[in-house]
């Protein structure tokens, strides 16, 4: 898309407020940031991002659905793709499984047989071709043509309620298709209903089954014109009365003849509780589209003024406020407005005074994309951790990654931990702390998935377990984590149990090839042969989605100890370059599809890469932190379709970007500081609850990115890395910046705490 004009405007305030719900504001703005905000970024390729409408958080995505089952294709929407089959109202952001794509709405300008059971999109009657040239997406809002029915669709949405406004054709009959059987990729449906309740009110239900193993979505939906007439369909029977309960319902809607507009307007809400509080999220506000089209615009507005940058290049505010925009659309609203939501094993539970997320993708964003919103929404993250806590109540085992209320036990890790630790050093104080260490203690304390030979071994042997590097480097960082939590609230004991249990990262270095390797049950021989190229997508593999060159360096909690079992800071600098200039080669039959974004053997387009360049720092070399950062944010990131080089998976690599080009990174999230990289922008401002951190780069440009003195608060400040403490204070960090590295800035200072 070309970039848009930036224009002023002046934004009303706006206080959206719900039962048992803190207020959401948005604030006064002038500048229209959210012009800057490109949503088809990442719809190409392999982002895996949607085009549609949503608000920062909320709890529908309504967009369309190419209806195609491919793994580029998990959003549902994919900018290859020229067919849509309608427009549903949950969707996924970026990740790398499929499913999803709930409720699915098609307007149309003909009467459609629909007895028939469709086996793919191709054989469903009412699918239309549509033209980028006749499609539009901005923060909030989404328009396309549907060229087979020659009607125009609009799409935008509040919290919990979706408005479509679809155009006809003077004297065009005026129909839409409700289909609760469609599903791609992993979804299966189990069960579903439909029933019109009076001539504007249709409600039903759609049970599946798929990642979320056990998804119950209720609805209802209200129409600005009557329904004049209408036929459901239930597993290939016709029926003029509602309620009949099949696999496969549908329904075609016909809209009064005498009403003379030619729009029709419909509002949509859900619910995993019941129809009614469905209907108690849709609310009893009109039709007005273009009131709540501006309304998730100035809410977009606010929460993109989060962080004002400052820069000539028109691109680079595109890439970043579309990485901004990425960052705020999960984890997803899942309490209803009366504060309910059903858990996988369908208790109902309600969330009092806090709003309970799902879509919690936490193998990737315990990185970047939790750390980012301690400092752009830190009144979200309390009730993030709560939705965490509910759901360890049914398992008695932290969440892994959560889908629509169900644990689907998606990769490695007990990522929630790192997450909750970071929130309660950072001074977040939302939620019961002791509840949360029983919570991580129990965790990492029970034998699921692999803990059993971890705790028998100290590592899990790779005769035991698929992934056993990733999965043992990933529970040590695990453990340095409820260690840190240990020790803030006194449990001594625990601290040091946990302490050295994180320290099982040193079973696994091989010192002689230099690589984090499988070990065998024995303790004293390794997996062979041995290929540090090698990947094995998910099964037969000691590395989770990626290979040894990739998976050996996550050892974030103690990356100086890492470095002395490398042989010193010289050997791991030089081993740390070799990643990002080896050949890109990867082996095997069987490769990862998640392999991308490759420089040399480093992979950006997956996360287990995310913190590697900022290492250097670690080992007195800043400058290949700040070359190899710029680098990354030069080549991985653009405003085309294809402009992420892997999935975005819900925000974190988006939160990647925006973080880095600020100049920040959150190499160990759990230490509550950040390392220094190297800012793009001549001036970043943060703005925080009582004041601002403001980021300078002076002389910075696409050559100027080595630093060469910095200042915070006017002193002198030679130090690689900041704690979040400081930046709440508030204050100025100043860089100067050059072209060629200055090998004494930030050298033999990394182990010293921010004091300035």
């Amino acid at each position: 898309m070309m970039m848009k004009q930036l224009y002023l405007i002046v934004l009303s305030t706006v206080f959206i407020v719900s039962c048992k719900e803190k207020p959401e504001s948005i604030s006064t703005e002038k500048v229209d940031l959210a012009s800057y905000v490109d949503p088809f970024i990442g719809t190409g390729g392999h982002g895996h991002t949607y085009p549609g409408a949503t608000v920062p958080f909320g709890m529908l995505q309504v967009s369309p659905v190419n209806g195609i089952s491919a793994w580029d294709w998990c959003s549902g929407y994919h900018y290859s793709d020229s067919i849509v089959v309608g427009f549903s109202h949950l969707n996924l952001s970026g990740t790398g499984i499929g499913d999803l794509a709930d409720i699915l709405f098609m307007p149309s300008n003909k009467a459609f047989d629909l007895t028939l059971n469709p086996m793919s999109r191709d054989s469903l009657p009412y699918k239309s071709t549509y033209n980028h040239n006749n499609e539009k997406a901005s923060p909030g809002y989404y328009q396309v043509f549907l060229e087979d029915h020659n009607i125009n669709v609009e799409l935008t949405t509040s919290k919990r309620t979706a408005y479509h406004r679809y155009t006809f054709k003077e004297d065009d009959d005026q129909s839409v298709i409700i289909n609760l059987g469609f599903a791609i990729n992993w979804d299966k449906v189990v069960a579903s209903s439909l029933k019109v309740e009076d001539r504007y009110t249709v409600s039903g239900y759609r049970h599946s089954t798929g990642w979320a193993h056990n998804q119950k979505v209720f609805f209802v939906a209200k129409f600005s014109k009557p329904i004049a007439d209408y036929k459901l369909y239930v597993d290939g029977e016709v029926y003029k009365d509602g309620g009949h309960e099949g696999i496969k319902s549908t329904a075609q809607l016909f809209f009064d003849h005498n009403e003379k507009s030619t729009e029709l307007i419909a509002k949509v809400a859900v619910s995993s509780v019941s129809i009614e509080n469905a209907k108690d999220n849709l609310g009893t506000d009109g039709f007005d589209f273009e009131k709540t089209k501006s309304d998730a615009k100035n809410l977009w507005n606010s929460a993109l003024s989060a962080i004002a940058v400052e820069t000539p290049t028109d691109s680079l505010k595109t890439i970043f406020y579309t990485a901004l925009y990425h960052a705020q659309l999960a984890p997803v609203t899942f309490s209803d407005k009366n504060g309910q939501f059903r858990m996988e094993n369908d208790s109902i539970v309600t969330a009092d005074d806090y709003t309970a997320y799902s879509t919690l993708s936490l193998w990737d964003t315990f990185r970047a994309e939790h750390p980012l919103l301690t400092l752009i929404a830190p009144d979200r993250v309390s009730d993030m951790v709560n939705s965490m806590l509910a759901y360890y109540e049914v398992k008695k085992i932290l969440p892994v990654w959560t889908l629509y209320g169900n644990e689907t036990n998606t990769m490695t890790g007990y990522h929630s931990i790192p997450v909750i630790v970071e929130a309660y050093k950072k001074g977040i104080r939302g939620f019961d702390a002791e509840k949360a260490y029983e919570a991580m203690k129990n965790t990492m304390m029970q034998d699921e998935r692999g803990l059993d030979h971890y705790k028998k071994h100290g590592y899990i042997p790779y005769s035991l377990l698929d992934e056993s590097v990733t999965i043992t480097l990933e529970y040590a960082y695990n453990d340095w984590c409820v260690a840190e939590m240990a020790k803030e609230l006194g449990k001594e004991e625990d601290y040091q149990f946990f302490l050295k249990r994180s320290k099982a990262y040193q079973h696994l270095y091989d010192a002689e090839s230099g690589f984090m390797r499988g070990k065998s049950v024995d303790g004293k021989s390794w997996n062979e042969p041995f290929d540090a190229k090698h990947s094995n997508h998910r099964e037969q593999t000691d590395y989770t989605e990626g290979n040894a060159w990739q998976h050996s360096w996550f050892v974030p909690q103690d990356v100086d100890d890492l470095i002395k079992i490398h042989g010193g800071n010289d050997a791991f600098s030089k081993r740390l370059e070799q990643l990002f200039t080896e050949s890109s080669e990867i082996t095997g039959d069987n490769i990862s599809a998640d392999i991308t974004g490759l420089i040399g053997q480093y992979a950006h387009g997956n996360e287990p890469s995310h913190h590697i360049a900022y290492m250097f720092n670690h080992a007195d070399q800043p400058w290949r932190t700040q070359y190899w950062a710029r680098h990354i944010m030069d080549t991985q990131y653009n405003t085309t379709p294809n402009g992420l080089s892997g999935n975005e998976d819900c925000g974190q690599m988006s939160a990647w970007y925006v973080l880095s080009s600020i100049g920040l990174y959150p190499m160990n999230p759990a230490s509550a500081e950040y390392e220094i990289g190297t800012p793009i922008f001549e001036k970043a401002t943060i703005k925080l609850a009582d004041n601002s951190f403001v980021i300078e780069a002076e002389n910075v440009s696409d050559k100027n990115f080595y630093i060469q003195s910095a200042t915070l608060n006017g002193k002198e400040f030679n130090q690689t890395r900041i704690s979040h403490e400081e930046i709440l204070k508030g204050g100025t960090l100043h860089f100067v910046m050059g072209d060629q590295p200055n090998k004494n800035w930030g050298v033999n200072n990394i182990s010293q705490p921010s004091n300035n």
